[in-house]
């Protein structure tokens, strides 16, 4: 008898299938029919299923496989979006595209990206994620995440700020706390931080994220009033006042800062009231506000304030409250390093290998030369070889064209 037990896999008997859960939100089903086809089983707790008549290496190479077929399968809890998983058998590397993976700029900030996904439906958001997304989701298994960016901090050789910066919130990522432990054991990591709504946090959670020094918390607050918060995060749910306790007990054990996004027509009244929301705090976090910009990919539910008159109000606002707003590229110690070597270049022809589908509709990812390259208008037919020139190359993100 094997039994087979997982940390990021739970299971569930319903009716004629088991229920399998990764990672607490992607859900796949799998009949019982095709595990008897394994051998007899039967689930021995949530996170352990036991095989008769197997050893341990062949029911895990044999349960593995049809995981596999029906991870093909995997749905977002949360949307109901497909979600393509991604590991090192996947075949997927992680360099090449700007929403999973990794994504090196040749600056000394390296975003890592997990999970894309969101438990709100913010307004602004500049790639429209959210609870009514329709976009393909991705989610990265923590253990290549590590060995691959791995790779890259022993070709830079210098210290790196490790941004964990996903479409949507991080913290739906059920190993991201312990991503960031890990990151915290790594030498050539100086800092980590992590864009986060807060919806997530809890004193208790804070408390452990605490024990990583490098960890700093970039947390969104939009508005002070209740129903103005709630319009911008575009779910009636939104509890702004957990996320101002969040932000008030995480700014005494961490570096916090906060970046509302200003938003003609839903915010502009709001930046006084939290200014003066900061300033009533025992340690002060870090405040910087951000000017909302139309994206072709986002919501883009108002015009953008002109850069004149954003700087004209930031001016006003810190004169009356005797305070800074603006972030600058030196207050994050970005200095430019040497650029990962790039296999492909604008204009090259290369033969690809369709891998999954991309983030939007009729749009699929296929890898040639250790990355992978977003193509667009490309029926998704699994390991079909495809001629493919590049479009784009810019810091390793890579677009191509069928030819």
């Amino acid at each position: 008898m094997a039994q087979l037990t997982f940390e990021t896999l739970s299971f569930r008997e319903k009716d004629d299938i088991i229920v399998v859960t990764l990672l607490r939100l992607f859900t796949t089903e799998i009949p019982k029919e095709e595990l008897e086809k394994i051998a007899p089983f039967f689930v021995v707790d949530t996170h352990t299923i036991s095989f008769e008549k197997l050893d341990e290496e062949k029911a895990h190479t044999k349960f593995a496989f049809l995981l596999e077929k029906y991870f093909q399968k995997l749905t977002n809890k949360l949307t109901g979006n497909h979600v393509t998983y991604i590991n090192k058998a996947s075949g997927i590397p992680l360099i090449g595209n700007v929403a999973f993976g990794i994504v090196y700029r040749g600056s000394s900030i390296i975003e890592i990206k997990p999970v894309t996904s969101c438990n709100l439906d913010c307004v602004y958001c500049s790639i429209s994620e959210g609870l009514s997304s329709k976009k393909n989701d991705f989610v990265v298994e923590m253990e290549y995440m590590l060995e691959e960016l791995d790779t890259i901090l022993t070709f830079v050789k210098e210290p790196l700020e490790i941004h964990i910066g996903v479409q949507g919130e991080p913290f739906l990522y059920a190993d991201v706390d312990l991503l960031i432990e890990k990151l915290q054991e790594k030498k050539l990591v100086h800092t980590i931080s992590i864009d986060t709504n807060g919806t997530l946090l809890n004193k208790e959670r804070i408390d452990r994220l605490a024990k990583c020094d490098k960890l700093q918390l970039n947390l969104s607050l939009d508005a002070i009033d209740v129903d103005v918060a709630k319009k911008i995060a575009g779910v009636k749910s939104y509890n702004v006042e957990h996320v101002k306790e969040m932000i008030g007990y995480a700014s005494q054990k961490l570096k916090v800062i906060v970046a509302p996004v200003l938003t003609m027509g839903y915010n502009e009244d709001q930046m006084d009231k939290i200014i003066q929301f900061f300033k009533s705090l025992p340690k002060q976090p870090i405040l910087g506000i951000q000017n909302f910009l139309r994206y072709k990919t986002g919501r883009n539910p108002g015009k953008e304030m002109s850069w004149e008159k954003f700087y004209a109000l930031l001016d006003k606002l810190e004169k009356k409250h005797d305070i800074t707003l603006r972030l600058k590229k030196e207050d994050f110690n970005i200095r430019k390093i040497k650029p990962l070597p790039k296999p492909m270049e604008k204009g090259d022809v290369v033969t690809a290998v369709i891998k999954c589908q991309d983030r939007f509709p009729h749009s699929v990812i296929a890898v040639a030369k250790g990355r992978n390259i977003s193509v667009p208008g490309v029926k998704f037919v699994k390991e079909k070889k495809i001629k493919v020139e590049i479009v784009r190359a810019k810091h390793n993100v890579f677009t191509g064209k069928v030819i």
